[in-house]
């Protein structure tokens, strides 16, 4: 396993997409930055973070012809990464947030950014982005419901190490994916998806409030949400969030 460490740079992704386009890299290569300049989030948001206090790094994972309608196991496995690894930790009351969230005691802990490499109806690689708060004490005005492993946890947590353990954990699971028992991925990932079977307070893109709870994710990748007169409706990235 190849890491290639930096000290600031504009995003980690695009750095290795990049690297992954112009030259022959193995699969989980590794680009770990200090700091990032134009860190990015789900769909073109921005990741903020304090210099030299969070792991953040992007991971190259080669596919063997992957069909692109099995791409949402991709983010199952690596949501469930980052829980294992959170979990070892013993942050408190993790969950996994759709679409791409991790918490700790219904606070944003690590966010996550899966970008596909796909040929015809094929994934060949992924580039893998993980924005973990780690040794961040402060953010920015507004933020109220995001934290770091070190308030959580009231001690300072090395990040190198941190990574290593992330690593580990992030081959076994996305070992499931080309496993013939991958529906373990989503049965796990659905234990532990946040708010579910919870009747909640949503909100959709057009600002209508409305409850519902939520009952699973589509093989597409959509939130399956099931609405008072027990319909279930399917929602993409950014069709709903939390009232």
């Amino acid at each position: 396993m190849k890491i290639i460490k930096l000290d600031a740079i504009n995003s980690t992704n695009s750095f290795l997409k990049e690297l992954s386009q112009n030259t022959s890299i193995n699969t989980f290569t590794v680009v770990q930055a200090n700091y990032q300049t134009s860190g990015r989030g789900q769909m073109g948001s921005q990741w903020v973070s304090e210099p030299n206090k969070n792991l953040l790094c992007s991971v190259f994972v080669r596919f063997n012809g992957l069909p692109v309608s099995h791409q949402v196991l991709i983010n199952y496995a690596v949501s469930l990464a980052i829980f294992t690894t959170l979990q070892r930790y013993k942050l408190p009351e993790v969950a996994i947030k759709w679409p791409n969230d991790i918490l700790s005691s219904h606070k944003k802990v690590c966010g996550i950014l899966v970008e596909n490499v796909i040929h015809k109806d094929k994934i060949s690689s992924s580039i893998i982005g993980i924005g973990l708060n780690v040794n961040q004490l402060l953010f920015p005005k507004g933020l109220n419901a995001v934290t770091s492993m070190q308030k959580v946890l009231g001690k300072e947590i090395n990040i190198d190490v941190l990574l290593q353990d992330l690593l580990s954990d992030l081959k076994k699971t996305i070992a499931y994916i080309t496993d013939a028992s991958t529906n373990v991925l989503k049965k796990n990932y659905l234990q532990y998806l946040y708010k579910k079977n919870i009747p909640t307070m949503f909100k959709n893109s057009s600002d209508v409030l409305f409850m519902g709870k939520i009952v699973g994710v589509s093989t597409q990748g959509k939130l399956q949400i099931a609405l008072e007169d027990d319909t279930i409706n399917e929602f993409a990235i950014k069709e709903v969030s939390f009232a």
